[in-house]
């Protein structure tokens, strides 16, 4: 135990530079006497750590010294970060890097914790593709990587739901969301995101690309991601539905389910009562005719208007037989 905490602590002064007793102490769930027993350890094993006083002191490593524990090249501990993703390492062109992390990782623990790495992978694979898609095409996103890595601007051919627009954008970050990528780019003072599979083509320019101070990617995408959640489902309709149906509406979506948990109970009919977010009529129109009659819309009247339509449809087309070719 003692020896894995002084490994942690070298890690961390490494990763982190001034690092101070109480933070390490918080750190490691130990107490702060503990802690400067264990430097005391790693000066008496040769480590070059001290300590400098005063309000933002801390323990600090000689300047120069790094540990030798991985022999990782640059590549490599890149795509470190993305250990737990080899699809996504892949698509980002990074996968042969990873690769060879993962067995410069391997060679260097000793042979019962390899066996226990081999035997977890061997046991857990992460597919990031939800079911019935496919992988999109990504032949862009190397190089949208290298733009973000680098820090450069980008002129973007991209097409838009309102048409082909011409974009130069400041790369922000990538994202992976259920198996589609996104960019999270800076036009001007305004931050906006981009779907990878959308984008045409692209160039990046030599000019050097300044995020702003303050920009946080998980931040950013967790509000843009329950936004965008909010504006596709900003509408409602309500519906009764038979009790077969609420499975299927609940697995629709997360906000679905919410709906469908708040269900009525059944009426002498065998009818559930609710009402349900849509994206609007037309989207709607969609979602109901799937389930058949298990579903039937009360309102809007607009909806319920577009749904007799779409079934009136479908009548004329199937009330014959088909023409014999």
């Amino acid at each position: 135990m003692r020896s894995s905490r002084l490994l942690s602590i070298l890690l961390r002064l490494q990763a982190q530079g001034r690092v101070s007793a109480a933070a390490l102490a918080e750190a490691l769930e130990v107490s702060v006497r503990t802690i400067y027993r264990d430097i005391d350890a790693l000066s008496a094993a040769g480590v070059p750590v001290y300590a400098e006083h005063g309000r933002s002191g801390g323990f600090v490593l000689r300047e120069g010294y790094r540990t030798a524990l991985t022999g990782l090249d640059r590549p490599e501990a890149e795509s470190l970060f993305l250990a737990g993703v080899p699809f996504a390492a892949a698509q980002l062109g990074m996968g042969a890097s990873l690769e060879s992390t993962r067995l410069k990782l391997m060679a260097a623990l000793p042979e019962a914790l390899r066996q226990d790495a081999l035997r977890v992978a061997a046991r857990f694979h992460l597919d990031p593709v939800a079911w019935f898609q496919g992988p999109e095409a990504q032949q862009l996103l190397p190089a949208l990587a290298e733009a973000v890595w680098s820090g450069r601007l980008l002129s973007l051919d991209y097409q838009s739901w309102q048409g082909r627009v011409a974009r130069q954008v400041a790369p922000l970050g990538l994202v992976l969301k259920g198996g589609l990528w996104y960019l999270v780019a800076a036009v001007g003072p305004q931050v906006r995101t981009y779907r990878v599979s959308a984008i045409r083509s692209l160039q990046i320019e030599q000019q050097r690309a300044e995020p702003p101070a303050d920009f946080n990617l998980g931040r950013y995408w967790e509000a843009f991601a329950r936004d965008y959640e909010a504006r596709m489902q900003a509408g409602r309709a309500r519906v009764r539905a038979r009790p077969q149906a609420l499975r299927r509406l609940a697995e629709a979506s997360h906000a679905m389910a919410q709906a469908v948990a708040g269900a009525g109970p059944c009426d002498a009919d065998g009818w559930h009562r609710l009402e349900i977010p849509i994206e609007s009529n037309e989207a709607a129109v969609g979602e109901l005719l799937r389930l058949g009659p298990d579903v039937e819309a009360l309102a809007p009247a607009e909806l319920r208007v577009a749904l007799r339509e779409a079934a009136a449809a479908l009548h004329r087309v199937y009330r014959e037989a088909p023409e014999k070719s």
